[in-house]
């Protein structure tokens, strides 16, 4: 199996352990040497914290593992691409290469630009839609069902 489709079935799984806590299912991993040294999923629910991103937690716990912010020789593969925000942490970490599966269907990512802007002096390359139909009907199931429980709710 392709390495990029290994890494991106880890960061479904960390999506999928969100899902189950109520979170919008996105999950994050990062990659150092061929090997998954951190990982993250969403929990805006849970925390109640506008940062709660799977990014921010996969890449905050792979700069501790590795002693420094500045982590350049790590990948971070996403289930969704990545936002403003968390584009920002990656380009601060200095992060190598971004994957993602998903495409923000709003438009409001601005992944790309921010990729190579050199913000922080550092462009970050990035490659969508691995495994995208998956993490895509991950995201699509959520919603689908959320919306039918609110549905449910206001009868």
């Amino acid at each position: 199996m392709e390495d990029k489709v290994k890494f991106m079935r880890a960061a479904i799984a960390r999506a999928k352990k969100g899902q189950k806590q109520g979170e919008v299912p996105v999950g994050a991993v990062v990659v150092a040497e061929g090997k998954v040294i951190s990982s993250g999923y969403n929990r805006r629910t849970k925390t109640q914290t506008a940062i709660s991103h799977a990014e921010i937690y996969a890449i905050d716990r792979a700069c501790k593992k590795l002693g420094s912010w500045r982590i350049p020789e790590c990948d971070l593969y996403v289930t969704l691409e990545p936002c403003p925000m968390c584009m920002g942490a990656a380009l601060n970490a200095r992060i190598r290469k971004i994957y993602f599966g998903a495409y923000e269907q709003k438009g409001r990512s601005m992944t790309k630009e921010l990729a190579e802007s050199n913000l922080l002096n550092h462009t970050v390359e990035v490659e969508g839609g691995v495994l995208e139909e998956e993490c895509s009907a991950l995201l699509s199931g959520f919603f689908r069902e959320m919306r039918g429980r609110t549905k449910t709710e206001k009868e």
